[in-house]
């Protein structure tokens, strides 16, 4: 009896967790849907609670040196305390919320190189904490995004990578403490001026910001600096504008008032 009481504090013969999503498909600001099944082991346990997080790989700075961290960004518990009997099965319908600033990671069904996004459950027992179920979550971007990112590839720019990095941005409304880059090579017309363009989106219910990081080529006699440029989209508008015309514009007025042509 005491050896059984032993190997059940370790966990072994304990509850088991899986979650099922219904479509591991969303946007910001939408939601997942699906069901977590808790299965009971070979003795009665008491759960302490059930919940669900949002999760992606961040990179820090810190100092001279940059590591990866695995960076939980939104939770939701789904159960509070609850009784699981030797071999019961308990299943837990949900609805998670998705924040608006949730990074993409694909682009008509194309995986974004660089991201990872997954959805992480967490059991409770007996003062121990179950991480096992990681499932993997697509993000697309919002119809105003997806406006901006084509026009992109209309001017010619082509996607690099994407990545997160754990910082804020100076004048940005931003609840989440990182944000994403997505890069692009530029076309012939801009890279005379750029080596590289950085796009990151920060939305919000209301609205979308957009900032664009002009990475500048340095010349013989000159190092290379970059350039930033900032604007906002009201989503009801969104479809009304000439995205591939107003990028050009902002673009070329961004590097301007920073000495740079193209």
């Amino acid at each position: 009896m005491v050896f059984k009481r032993f190997m059940q504090a370790l966990g072994v013969g304990g509850p088991s967790v899986e979650t099922v999503l219904a479509n591991p498909n969303a946007r910001p600001g939408g939601h997942l849907e699906g069901q977590v099944h808790v299965q009971g082991g070979d003795h009665a346990a008491d759960i302490e609670y059930v919940s669900l997080g949002l999760v992606t790989r961040v990179e820090v700075e810190s100092g001279d040196s940059e590591y990866d961290t695995t960076q939980e960004f939104h939770r939701q518990r789904l159960t509070g305390p609850f009784r699981l009997e030797a071999g019961q099965r308990y299943d837990i319908p949900f609805r998670f919320d998705v924040p608006w600033e949730t990074p993409i990671t694909h682009v008509y069904h194309q995986y974004l190189h660089g991201m990872t996004m997954g959805l992480r459950t967490e059991l409770e027992v007996a003062r121990a904490v179950d991480k096992g179920d990681l499932d993997q979550v697509a993000v697309f971007p919002l119809p105003a995004q997806e406006r901006i990112l084509d026009a992109l590839q209309q001017l010619g720019f082509r996607f690099t990578r994407a990545d997160v990095e754990r910082g804020r941005i100076h004048g940005v409304e931003q609840t989440l403490p990182f944000y994403q880059e997505i890069e692009f090579y530029p076309p012939p017309q801009y890279a005379s001026g750029i080596n590289q363009l950085e796009l990151t989106f920060v939305a919000t219910a209301r609205q979308l910001q957009v900032v664009l990081e002009i990475d500048k080529r340095g010349g013989l006699f000159t190092e290379g600096h970059d350039a930033f440029g900032r604007f906002t989209v009201d989503w009801a508008t969104a479809d009304q504008t000439n995205w591939a015309a107003q990028l050009d514009n902002w673009l070329r007025q961004s590097a301007q008032r920073r000495g740079l042509f193209f």
